[in-house]
C-alpha cells in the first residue's frame, strides 16, 4: 500500500462544487492522506500502514523539532484516495496504472482502511472514492513523506 502524507495547517475535499464526505468535513491542522492500495495489498497491510502514520513524528514540539505525531497534536486526518500513486512512469510519456488494485480490491482496502482510522483516531475527513475530486490544502512546511508498506 502506498501513501503520501502532506502536513497541512487545513484541508478539504469538494465533489462538484461542495465540500464532500461526512463530518467533520474538512481539517484543520494535521495530515492529508493520500493513500493507493496495489494488488497484492491486505487489510492487514493497510492497518500496518494506518500505525505507522499515526505515530509518525512528524510536527514540532516545543523546541521546533518534528518529535509529535498527529495524535500528539490532537491532529486531523483527511483520507482521500489516489490510484495514480502508482503510476508506472519507466516507458513513454503516458503513465500506466497496472500496479494499482483493480477497482473493486482498491475500494474494499480504502474502505477498511478508513474504518480503522475512524476507530483509532477521533477526526477523520474523507474523499469518495472513484470520485473526480478537487483536493484543497495549505502545506504546511512544507512536509510531504512518501510511505511504502507491501508484504
Amino acid at each position: 500500500m502506498i501513501a503520501l502524507l502532506q502536513r497541512v495547517s487545513q484541508a478539504r475535499v469538494e465533489i462538484a462544487g461542495e465540500t464532500a464526505g461526512e463530518a467533520p468535513r474538512s481539517i484543520g491542522p494535521g495530515l492529508l492522506v493520500l493513500v493507493c492500495a496495489e494488488p497484492a495489498d491486505t487489510e492487514a497491510i493497510g492497518l500496518k500502514l494506518l500505525n505507522k502514520i499515526l505515530k509518525l513524528r512528524i510536527f514540532a514540539d516545543e523546541a521546533g523539532k518534528m518529535n509529535r505525531s498527529v495524535q500528539d497534536v490532537g491532529g486531523g486526518l483527511l483520507i482521500v484516495s489516489q490510484f495514480t500513486l502508482a503510476a508506472d512512469t519507466s516507458g513513454g510519456n503516458r503513465p500506466g496504472f497496472t500496479n494499482a488494485a483493480p477497482p473493486a480490491l482498491g475500494e474494499t482496502l480504502y474502505d477498511a482502511f478508513v474504518a480503522a482510522a475512524r476507530a483509532a483516531h477521533p477526526e477523520v475527513a474523507t474523499g469518495r472514492f472513484g470520485a473526480d475530486m478537487a483536493v484543497h490544502l495549505v502545506n504546511d512546511g512544507p512536509v510531504t513523506i512518501p510511505m511504502r508498506m507491501g508484504v
